[in-house]
């Protein structure tokens, strides 16, 4: 299904988000134990159960959404190259978010990268389905990207969003959805309304 994405609008964009979770939430997660809703929701509710601000619990939630806004579609095990989710995401929620929110979602790719060039620790974390899509992304950053990436100002909230994509891959843990969440999505793109 092709979706039109300039008749989103302010009013509407919440209910497309749910929609999405909704119709294509429980699509195969790059072979993890989990669905793509279930690794988002994980997502934000380790965010949520740990205090963080509304907008790493919202960019935790959404980091992966180009997944199902890509008309390349998802990852699948056996792929040669990269398929942007990242920036299809980003490119969709923009006009809507607050540029923490979408910087969380462009850079949670690069984020990966970026960890792995500077925290080599980081690499034990991966599950073998994201150090495959880490191959297909670059590998671990240059010296010269890493500089590059430490100048943004959302540094540390893309990095939050990073681990917490790491950490939602429990096939054992229970979530609420995405209505518990919506309010606080809805309160992301009415911030963002004030911002611009």
């Amino acid at each position: 299904m092709t979706v039109d994405f300039t008749t989103l609008d302010r009013g509407n964009i919440v209910a497309f988000l749910a929609d999405i979770f909704a119709r294509r939430g429980g699509e195969e997660y790059l072979g993890e134990p989990v669905t793509m809703a279930q690794h988002m929701l994980q997502g934000a509710t380790i965010a949520e159960q740990n205090g963080l601000p509304e907008e790493i619990i919202v960019g935790a939630l959404l980091h992966d959404i180009g997944h199902f806004t890509s008309e390349f579609g998802t990852y699948h095990p056996d792929d040669t190259e990269d398929r942007h989710h990242e920036d299809a995401g980003e490119a969709v929620l923009a006009p809507f978010f607050p540029p923490v929110i979408t910087d969380c979602v462009k850079y949670h790719v690069a984020a990966k990268r970026y960890l792995c060039a500077t925290r080599p620790a980081y690499f034990a974390r991966l599950s073998p389905a994201s150090v495959h899509t880490l191959e297909l992304q670059g590998g671990p950053m240059s010296t010269e990207e890493v500089a590059d990436f430490e100048r943004n100002p959302n540094l540390e909230a893309i990095i939050q969003v990073r681990y917490l994509d790491e950490a939602g891959k429990r096939a054992d843990m229970e979530t609420p959805g995405f209505d518990h969440f919506a309010p606080m999505v809805q309160r992301m793109v009415d911030r963002h309304l004030l911002e611009v």
